[in-house]
């Protein structure tokens, strides 16, 4: 908010309102009794409830006195008596809990506003309420009421009728006694279903409309119909770890747990995020992508879980940037909808609703026979060298890329399951190219980023071609981020928009070490050694299972090895050797290159099969030519003047 601005000077009023209304109300109840001055003190009988743009209208009776000082005789209704119209507020409404025949003391400052036209008063400012009656109409009332479901009748009226439009669906002008919901979550009737009959099948094409008519805390009546955008998984926060639908508890995807989410828009080009249940594998993610993505979806027994802006949420908004505008027109609040008045000239969104389902219930219908929506837009699909020459920050994009080598970041101080891993990645747009541009692209992929146990086996098993969708670009890196997703397999609806998407055919290049070469990126090196650190080469034993190379002592038999992570005795543990290399490279004359080799890479076998034929003579090995090697640059410095490399191999 502007600083001094109207919107930061409501916000404050509106802070010392609340805090008024919560001081007031816990004064009553810590005083056990209503506010001595009854001067300005209006009270009323409520004769008759409906609901309106979530504010509760209260058909009124106003009295003189209390009802504690009635005689039973009195306490009819009495027609000379004048009628009010109340406006109560959803959250006073909640607090007071009225019924037909209710008593109500309203305090000030409530003002009476006299309408033209009109002959009953509205008395509006009803913050200060309470609902008084006497002990014995209270018992009898709980007796009666106490577990019975209160209905009130509750008017949806539609923008179309707000603005007095011409071609305003009739349906929408009827306000009748069956659109009835409950006023408060409470047992469940049998009979009710068919005295009441259910208003699922009255659909709404406006999210906002449904959140203005309903309120924050629920709709069940109506539905909303929009369209599947995205579909994606996202980490739990730390509060729905012990949350279960059902018995099925939430996934935990390597100590990540997650939920299915849904990026709807509507026909006014209104986006909300649906949070849904849990997946019973990651590995779903690929068939709900291809299933319900574009496809038409209803949704009810919502409940809006945050209101949400660009400046909280920027991962979200950068997506919805990607989706603005529409393909499509669509229609206007306000505006008569005919084809032609309908426009894709809107600013883009400035807020957006996160939905989640209620008690667990999932009202989320997707037609899936139905056809692509025309409202739906597919990921465009780009090669790397187009995304590394686009300009701006935090742009979304998607591309269809080989990865060849992939690195966790070690942050020790950072649990494994939430540190970033790097993906080296390629395409045929990048080994084309000549100079002036890199022929492998790190991607970053944080902690937040929910990757599928297929796309984790893939990776392990060798170089394979992944898509990324929706990934963030921008300050030239590449990162997967929340509501990125990963894919073996091309979306069957994706727009190319003309990148070249051929597949690799002869083998990867990498870049040469050179001036230009930063840390943690992947080169090739060629050079002359010209020294061995011996004092720094070891060895250590690892398991011929997993590789694990932390092993321990056996605690039954000191004499052997024990794997934590394969939870076994290792018998056969296969030695590994790290040592250190220093090169002489043509395009880093001036520094000093230096390359820890591990075992059973070419470097390694090349110096210890020397050493060995010299009788490890380190001698024999200095002056001697190598490469191409493949390495990950792990750190470059000015003073001294060094490169710390690590022999690597692709995937």
């Amino acid at each position: 908010l502007c600083r001094g601005g109207l919107a930061e000077r409501l916000c404050r009023l509106q802070n010392r309102e609340r805090s008024a209304i919560s001081f007031w109300r816990h004064q009553c109840l810590s005083d056990d009794k209503i506010p001595s001055d009854k001067s300005s003190v209006l009270i009323v009988r409520i004769l008759e409830i409906v609901e309106e743009c979530t504010i509760q209208v209260a058909i009124c009776q106003q009295l003189d006195q209390s009802p504690a000082t009635l005689s039973p005789e009195d306490a009819v209704i009495n027609a000379e008596e004048p009628i009010l119209k109340v406006l109560f507020t959803r959250e006073t409404a909640a607090h007071l809990k009225s019924r037909p025949q209710d008593v109500i003391h309203i305090y000030p400052p409530w003002q009476k506003l006299l309408l033209q036209n009109a002959d009953v008063p509205v008395i509006m400012n009803t913050y200060f309420s309470q609902k008084v009656l006497c002990s014995e109409h209270s018992e009898a009332r709980e007796k009666t009421y106490g577990h019975t479901k209160m209905l009130i009748r509750k008017n949806i009226i539609s923008l179309a009728q707000t603005f007095r439009l011409d071609d305003v669906d009739d349906k929408l002008h009827q306000e009748s006694s069956d659109n009835q919901v409950p006023c408060a979550p409470q047992t469940h009737n049998n009979g009710d279903s068919e005295r009441h009959p259910s208003a699922l099948s009255a659909v709404n094409d406006s999210l906002l409309e449904m959140v203005e008519s309903q309120g924050a805390v629920g709709w069940r009546e109506v539905q909303v119909q929009v369209i599947i955008q995205r579909v994606y998984c996202l980490p739990a926060r730390e509060g729905y770890r012990s949350h279960t639908q059902g018995n099925k508890p939430l996934l935990s995807n390597g100590g990540m747990f997650c939920r299915l989410c849904l990026l709807v828009q509507d026909a006014y080009g209104m986006f909300s995020e649906v949070q849904l249940q849990s997946l019973s594998s990651t590995d779903d993610i690929e068939q709900y992508c291809r299933r319900w993505e574009g496809k038409s979806c209803c949704l009810a027994g919502m409940k809006i879980l945050q209101r949400t802006t660009r400046g909280r949420a920027l991962g979200l908004f950068s997506l919805i940037d990607s989706l603005w505008p529409p393909v499509v027109p669509v229609k206007v609040p306000g505006q008569s909808q005919d084809s032609e008045m309908m426009t894709t000239n809107l600013p883009p969104p400035s807020f957006c609703y996160i939905l989640t389902v209620q008690s667990g219930e999932i009202h989320v219908e997707v037609d899936e026979e139905e056809q692509i929506s025309n409202l739906y837009q597919p990921p465009a699909v780009h090669g790397l060298k187009e995304i590394l020459w686009t300009d701006g920050c935090n742009k979304r994009c998607s591309f269809w890329a080989q990865v060849l080598y992939q690195r966790l970041q070690t942050k020790h101080s950072v649990p494994t399951d939430q540190r970033e891993m790097l993906l080296f990645v390629t395409d045929s747009t990048l080994q084309n190219v000549v100079h002036g541009i890199p022929k492998v692209v790190a991607v970053s992929v944080t902690a937040s980023c929910v990757l599928s146990m297929e796309i984790m086996e893939a990776l392990s098993a060798g170089s394979r071609l992944v898509f990324f969708k929706d990934a963030l670009w921008g300050n030239g890196r590449i990162i997967c981020v929340e509501r990125t997703v990963l894919l073996l397999q091309k979306p069957l609806l994706c727009s190319a928009a003309g990148a070249d998407l051929s597949e690799l055919t002869g083998p990867v290049r990498l870049d040469e070490l050179d001036s230009t070469t930063q840390a943690s990126s992947i080169c090739a090196l060629r050079g002359t050694v010209v020294g061995v650190n011996e004092s720094t080469a070891f060895s250590w034993p690892t398991c011929n299972r997993c590789g694990n190379g932390k092993l321990e002592v056996c605690p039954q038999d000191r004499e052997l090895l024990y794997c934590n992570q394969c939870s076994e005795v290792v018998t056969t543990p296969v030695l590994k050797m790290q040592l250190e290399v220093f090169l002489s490279c043509p395009s880093r004359s001036q520094g000093t290159v230096k390359v820890k080799v591990w075992h059973e890479i070419t470097l390694f076998v090349l110096l210890t099969r020397l050493l060995f034929l010299q009788t490890y003579e380190v001698q024999s090995v200095l002056g001697k030519e190598v490469g191409l090697l493949n390495c990950y640059v792990h750190s470059i410095t000015s003073h001294p003047n060094c490169v710390v490399l690590e022999e690597i191999v692709l995937l």
